[in-house]
């Protein structure tokens, strides 16, 4: 059954199931003049331009093909408007102090870090807001990770007790080989309103190694390291497929350089640290736009 959202005084109001959101329609909360959404809509718009919705005539509301509603300056597209924006990222100071040393204190028992993993970024992808997919979760469960985790750590406890420099130097890639497996699994299992956005990484391995690889040798120069992280990201965001808009990252090399140059010094006096973190992953994130497929 569909779910709805309708505009008051500039906010998204939703989702209400079908039965309770025609309840309001009849509570005169939702008026014709309303602006209203649901799955399938190219925008918002107003309630009665929606065949069956407000005249109550008993057949359902007709549904066109389309995207999910746009919102900019706190207004909201019309109908048929194909308009994108940044991406926002909030938390609270505190929230994120203790939730993060938990995670780094219970990580220094090894076992506990499937699940702490899953549990903070339960806690972490809600406080990211993307334009039109309200509700972000993440739905991931930890044992899909056990069998890869365990698996490295006997890996690495074997070649800890060989002890021979070319396997130390595999094991690396095989480190990086993970970290590519999880980036597909946490983007796989992201979900709003508690359905899976059905979203997919299609970056390939051997190109993840090469940009880690490359990343690695840039910070011999000193500062190409951030031109380096800007063209992964940008990278990375195109290989993200399963929606109709494009990610586009539009930071650039500079912007990465000064920012990591004031992080690092703000980090090393410790209290700052997640100010410091907040600060970077909201610039991070507002430099990454939904756009129409085909707009550059």
């Amino acid at each position: 059954m569909a779910s709805w959202f309708y505009a008051s005084e500039g906010k998204q109001q939703g989702p209400y199931p079908e039965g309770q959101f025609r309840d309001l329609i009849a509570q005169g909360i939702v008026r014709p003049e309303t602006l209203v959404w649901t799955e399938g809509m190219a925008g918002w718009q107003k309630a009665a331009e929606i065949p069956g919705l407000i005249s109550g005539g008993g057949a359902p509301p007709i549904i066109p093909a389309g995207g999910p509603p746009m919102m900019r300056g706190g207004g909201y597209a019309g109908s048929g408007s194909a308009a994108g924006g940044s991406l926002s990222v909030d938390f609270g100071i505190l929230d994120f102090t203790w939730r993060t040393l938990v995670m780094v204190i219970g990580s220094c028992f090894v076992i506990p870090v499937p699940w702490l993993l899953v549990w903070y970024t339960e806690w972490l992808v809600p406080c990211v807001k993307v334009p039109g997919r309200p509700n972000l979760s993440f739905t991931g469960n930890a044992m899909a990770i056990v069998p890869w985790f365990f698996g490295f750590i006997v890996l690495a406890i074997v070649v800890g007790f060989i002890g021979s420099q070319l396997l130390s130097n595999l094991l690396f890639v095989v480190q990086i080989v993970l970290y590519w497996m999880l980036i597909k699994w946490m983007i796989a299992n992201l979900a709003s309103n508690g359905q899976p956005l059905g979203l997919s990484f299609t970056g390939s391995v051997w190109a993840y190694i090469g940009w880690n690889l490359l990343f690695a040798i840039s910070i011999i120069t000193i500062i190409g390291w951030a031109w380096v992280a800007a063209a992964q990201m940008r990278w990375f965001c195109r290989n993200i497929e399963g929606t109709r808009r494009e990610i586009l990252f539009k930071g650039s090399g500079l912007d990465i350089l000064w920012r990591g140059i004031v992080a690092a010094i703000l980090c090393s006096l410790i209290i700052p640290i997640p100010w410091v973190y907040r600060w970077i992953m909201n610039w991070f994130a507002s430099q990454t736009e939904l756009a129409p497929r085909g707009s550059m």
